[in-house]
């Protein structure tokens, strides 16, 4: 058993969880049963949204159940992710309106979901208009961003915690396409919020890096896909992702900007439409058909004609993991890590290092 002490910093303790590794936003299809492994192992898990319907009535019903589904199998903190979607003119779509509001409702009428659902995650477009919401609700915002610019602004606007992610992350991709080793030190130096790092983690060296480069945590979307917890999405999409090599992911043109999945024909699809599109093509709908492709991957296991979300780090993961096990011991060995760092320079953690002498 190891004698490591856990990471506690400002964002454990402002969630009220044990270890600074936090599960991505995976829609649009089913999370609460990974959600719920993710937080019972000490981390943050996520609820998804569930796609974009036709009738976004029937979207809410589903997001509820999902949402209180998680709150029967834990009794820790638990998120909600809703990317901020908008048209061409720059309006929010009425799924994100209806989504967010969908979870404080949840909230506010049920005690029990109020105690275990702590964190509003929202992404994509600016969430200016939701910030006041979520905190009159009694919740941590989290909001992700791919620059520095929009790390600033987030603060401004009142958000708790920033996740910057880098370009190769899986799904959703930043526009600016900055790399995590570059934004991450950029973003911890521009606001004083705690910032989480997204994009390239996979075990503890990651969330290592991530201490060191002045982030308080990960979030992981292609690790927790990989894991025995994943049990409602089809085994052959978990199975592509585990086939992946290095340079098997493409980013395409996707639902809010960038998307990173595999090259695959309904990717290639994407790619090559883009530009050639016709300029009377409704933006909605081809959102919709997005969504429902990412969908119709995860139920179905068609990862051939439709799109498979994935970061570059698949091309790492070869095994599927206990989340159980996984988490407390990706949270240790990080500790650990850092501990054999500084003590290979003269030094423990929280200690000042000596300079060399001159030689």
């Amino acid at each position: 058993m190891s004698s490591a002490l856990p990471i506690v910093n400002r964002y454990t303790r402002l969630v009220g969880i044990e270890h600074p590794i936090v599960q991505e936003g995976l829609g649009p299809f089913r999370t609460p049963k990974l959600a719920a492994a993710v937080s019972n192992a000490g981390g943050l898990g996520t609820v998804s949204m569930p796609g974009m319907p036709e009738d976004i009535s029937e979207g809410a019903r589903t997001f509820r159940a999902h949402i209180e589904e998680c709150a029967s199998l834990t009794d820790r903190p638990f998120a909600v992710n809703i990317p901020v979607g908008v048209d061409s003119k720059g309006e929010v779509l009425p799924f994100t309106d209806v989504y967010i509001r969908t979870a404080l409702e949840a909230r506010e009428a049920d005690p029990v979901i109020a105690r275990r659902l702590r964190v509003l995650t929202t992404s994509a477009g600016f969430p200016g208009g939701y910030v006041a919401a979520i905190k009159d609700a009694g919740m941590v915002h989290q909001h992700k961003v791919g620059s520095t610019r929009q790390a600033v602004k987030a603060e401004a606007a009142g958000v708790d915690v920033v996740i910057a992610a880098g370009f190769e992350m899986g799904g959703h991709a930043p526009s600016k396409a900055v790399h995590t080793f570059v934004l991450i030190p950029n973003v911890t130096e521009a606001v004083g919020v705690p910032v989480l790092l997204t994009g390239g983690a996979r075990d503890a060296r990651g969330l290592a890096a991530a201490l060191a480069l002045g982030a308080e945590g990960v979030a992981m979307g292609t690790r927790f896909i990989t894991s025995t917890a994943n049990s409602d999405w089809h085994p052959a999409y978990v199975q592509a992702l585990l086939n992946a090599d290095e340079g098997d992911d493409v980013a395409f043109d996707g639902v809010y900007g960038p998307c990173r999945g595999l090259r695959n024909a309904a990717s290639r699809q994407l790619t090559e439409a883009a530009g050639h599109r016709d300029g009377e093509v409704d933006q909605v709908e081809l959102t919709r058909w997005k969504i429902e492709s990412m969908q119709r991957a995860q139920t179905e296991g068609d990862v051939t004609n439709s799109l498979v979300m994935t970061g570059q780090v698949a091309a790492a993961i070869r095994d599927l993991v206990d989340v159980a096990e996984f988490v407390p011991r990706m949270a240790t060995e990080a500790a650990e890590i850092l501990r054999s760092l500084a003590n290979r320079l003269g030094g423990s953690v929280g200690e000042p290092v000596p300079a060399s002498a001159d030689r």
